[in-house]
């Protein structure tokens, strides 16, 4: 149906937020961020929007808006990488833990993009969420927390991090977990290992690598950055990186992984190469995927629980809602322990894993 405009080309009848946004060139959205003074729209399309919203004479219905207001009992958990099997435990978790007190999840989906992220956030505000959990994408500004708090939405990051302990936190020990795998190694008989996977921007990265570092020099043993083999969480990133890590002088015989997709990718690149994982090579994850053991071989990895950073995260968010100017809180949580099994070359009995405390 086309619209029906007066002579000056404005809307005739009752203006909708869609006309507004329409002329603006926004979204509804956006436009109802604006209405309610929110922060998070940038100065400039909050001003050409006003000015739309003048020239049109649109009049903001604030009971209307009162109503919605309300105490909606809907948390937003917005993730970085839903094709990641943790995450997908980890929201599973989540949504069950919530949903026992009553409260339903909203679900995103970043994909790495801040910029989708920012869409989903802003989504999210207009359902009426009560709080967000974030899982930031790659590339987040510090600023978007600051901007969620002061918009008073409280704000749980997880897994990652963009800030400092001014800001609510869970997620796992990436360098306990780090050092368990890279002392394992150690205690094999390994003095050249190589660490692969992994980008300077994404916090949990720079923990486990600093976790394999401090390993590394608690046993006397040089940190070399020339071992480092950085790549994307992806297989064929990881046989790339594998690759060019035999092609190192010296050359390592063990490698820990920034986690198990990256490990079976590692896995992968070595067969590519001739060798044997787990007889010329070993190899350690980190995250216990529920595949690992059914690789071949089977991959020593750190165990981590999901559910638990899940549970974890979503305790903090109720109780930042209840509490919104409580302080801010950091939630680490151990690992639950290294499992050995045939990629790393430890001898096991009767062919089982063995796992160490």
């Amino acid at each position: 149906m086309s619209e029906v405009s007066d002579l000056a080309g404005r809307p005739s009848g009752r203006l909708t937020l869609k006309d507004i946004a329409d002329r603006a060139g926004v979204s509804k959205s956006t436009v109802s961020l604006v209405l309610r003074g929110s922060p998070l729209v940038r100065s400039e399309t909050r001003e050409r929007i006003r000015a739309m919203i003048a020239e049109l004479g649109y009049v903001y219905n604030r009971g209307a808006a009162s109503l919605r207001s309300q105490r909606t009992h809907t948390i937003g958990l917005v993730v970085n990488d839903v094709t990641n099997s943790f995450y997908a435990e980890f929201t599973a978790a989540l949504d069950a833990f919530v949903e026992r007190d009553g409260w339903v999840t909203l679900f995103g989906n970043s994909a790495e993009s801040p910029e989708r992220q920012q869409k989903i956030i802003d989504r999210m505000r207009e359902q009426g969420v009560e709080g967000i959990i974030l899982c930031p994408a790659r590339g987040t500004s510090p600023d978007l927390i600051e901007a969620l708090r002061a918009g008073g939405l409280p704000c749980v990051q997880s897994t990652r991090h963009v800030t400092g302990r001014e800001a609510d936190y869970v997620g796992q020990d990436n360098v306990l977990g780090m050092e368990m795998a890279t002392e394992h190694l150690i205690r094999l008989g390994h003095r050249c290992i190589a660490f692969i996977g992994g980008a300077p921007w994404n916090s949990s990265a720079v923990d486990r690598e600093n976790g394999y570092r401090n390993a590394l020099l608690r046993h006397g043993l040089a940190f070399d950055p020339a071992l480092v083999f950085r790549c994307e969480t992806r297989q064929e990133a990881a046989a790339r990186a594998i690759a060019a890590a035999l092609a190192a002088s010296p050359q390592p015989t063990a490698a820990v992984c920034m986690n198990d997709l990256v490990a079976f990718g590692a896995l992968r690149g070595l067969s590519d190469q001739g060798l044997r994982p787990g007889v010329d090579f070993a190899v350690v994850g980190f995250d216990n995927r529920r595949d690992t053991a059914f690789w071949r071989p089977s991959l020593s990895t750190v165990s981590i629980s999901p559910e638990a950073v899940a549970v974890a995260a979503a305790s903090l968010l109720l109780r930042r809602i209840a509490d919104p100017n409580g302080g801010s809180e950091w939630v680490i949580l151990p690992p639950e322990r290294l499992v050995v099994r045939e990629s790393c070359g430890a001898p096991l009995m009767a062919g089982e894993e063995r796992r160490t405390a």
